[in-house]
Parts: C-alpha cells; structure tokens; sequence
C-alpha cells in the first residue's frame, strides 16, 4: 500500500488521538483511509448536486424562452413565494 506523510494541524492531530484513544479505528492510518473516503462521498455528492442545480437552470431557461413563466410585482412576491413553498413541500 502506497504512503505518504501529511501535515496536520494541532487540533487535527488532537482529533486523531481522541478517536484513536476511544477505539473508533486501531490506527491513524485507519482514520485517515475512513476520512478520505468520507470526503469522497461528500464530492460525489455535491457532483450530483451541481448536475441537479444545472439542469434545473436549463429547464427554467427553457421554460423562460417558451414564455411559460409568471411576472410578479414586488407587492405580491411574498405571497406567490408562500404559495411555490405550499406546492414544493411534502
């Protein structure tokens, strides 16, 4: 298994020495593998997010062109904003 040497911060080393003292992982090789997978998920996450977040801008892009979209004035916003959350939520 490859390796390498990391610099860590004082409260980062700290951490590793907490969770190594409680028996959460035996070493802390162990604790960074399960660190670096953790922020592996979190970017895979925040890939789909933003795949998500960027084709819902092209349907709305797309709905804007075709004209289906609703003006509102400032006095009403509030209201209209109220009404989308009732219709989003569960």
């Amino acid at each position: 298994m490859p390796t390498r040497n990391v610099s860590l911060t004082p409260e980062q080393d700290a951490f590793i020495d907490e969770v190594l003292d409680k028996g959460e992982y035996r070493n802390a090789s162990e604790a960074m593998r399960d660190a670096i997978r953790a922020l592996q998920q979190r970017r895979k996450i925040d890939t789909l997010k933003l795949e998500r977040l960027r084709k819902s801008i092209d349907e709305g892009i797309a709905d804007f062109e075709r004209g289906n979209y609703e003006e509102v004035d400032d006095e009403a916003l509030e209201g209209w904003l109220a009404r989308v959350g009732d219709q989003v939520r569960p």
